[in-house]
């Protein structure tokens, strides 16, 4: 018997093979990840030392691989990569720690839970319990809503700044680079009723040009044969630092058959809005600008 750090033990009834009991290993004690475990049950909420018996067996998170050596944390780490993979919940432990001021060592003893266990759930994927998260929130000064993040709907930039945030300015060509991912930018235009407006639009980048569908009597269309901003971001709330990159020029609706057709057959995505949206718009920016908030050391 092997288990991870996050693997559920399920102990089962030898004469129906209904579980018993369950509950989340929290600690190891062998790095090959054999028994015994530190065990947090599930219907107690309190840790302790078990050594399974015949009756017991490891049920694996789904996104775990098996394999000698996924002990502790220092071994939760790509392979591929050599860089940790956290999931959302992780990284949002992470920053509100971070946030805190508190070392692992000090938010696991709050939370009481091992140091080990916590460097799991930061840096992997990991599902943990109810009662799990109740104690992070409540050893972090935050909710158990927030971990999940049940402030996703909330618009972004209303977390707490970086202590030592770094403003620069980028150049073209990571603009450029940034920018040539297809995605959702948002669109200047003077409509109809004269006006401004700004509308969120899918978008694609093809031979340097911005490209969007749209219907003729949109707002969007409105852009065509006048000098627009197009604008693409990417904000990270949990870590409270991203990028702007801001395109001008003109745009133009796309007449040629052949290049309209081109673009409907190799477009990555369809216009969320839905609906008739068969008017190509293109924008060959003649001016790029961008900005990047990170952390000073970074």
């Amino acid at each position: 018997m092997r288990a991870h750090l996050g693997d559920q033990l399920v102990i089962e009834s030898p004469a129906t093979g209904v579980a018993r009991r369950d509950g989340e290993i929290v600690g190891l004690h062998h790095e090959d990840g054999t028994p015994p475990y530190d065990v947090r049950w599930s219907d107690t909420d309190e840790v302790t030392l078990v050594f399974p018996g015949p009756d017991a067996h490891i049920r694996h998170l789904e996104h775990e691989h098996p394999g000698p050596g996924r002990g502790g944390p220092a071994e939760a780490v790509s392979a591929a990569t050599g860089a940790a993979d956290p999931g959302d919940i992780g990284r949002r432990v992470a920053a509100e720690r971070r946030r805190r001021g508190l070392s692992r060592v000090e938010a696991a003893g709050r939370a009481r839970m091992s140091p080990d266990y916590l460097a799991y759930l930061e840096e992997r994927p990991a599902d943990p319990t109810l009662g799990t998260l109740i104690r992070l929130a409540d050893a972090l000064g935050t909710t158990v809503a927030a971990l999940r993040g049940g402030g996703m709907d909330l618009p972004p930039g209303q977390g707490h700044a970086l202590l030592h945030p770094r403003l620069r300015d980028l150049g073209p060509e990571e603009c450029r680079t940034l920018l040539s991912t297809h995605g959702v930018g948002r669109v200047s235009v003077t409509a109809a009723d004269g006006h401004p407006a700004v509308v969120p639009v899918n978008y694609e980048v093809v031979d340097d040009a911005i490209v969007f569908r749209t219907a003729p009597d949109s707002v969007a269309a409105a852009a065509v044969e006048t000098e627009v901003a197009f604008e693409v971001d990417h904000v990270d709330e949990a870590m409270s630092q991203g990028w702007s990159v801001l395109a001008v020029g003109t745009a133009s609706r796309v007449t040629e058959p052949e290049a309209v057709r081109g673009l409907a057959q190799h477009a990555h995505t369809t216009p969320w809005a839905g609906g008739e949206r068969d008017m190509w718009v293109s924008i060959r920016p003649t001016r790029l600008t961008g900005r990047r908030i990170t952390p000073a050391d970074r």
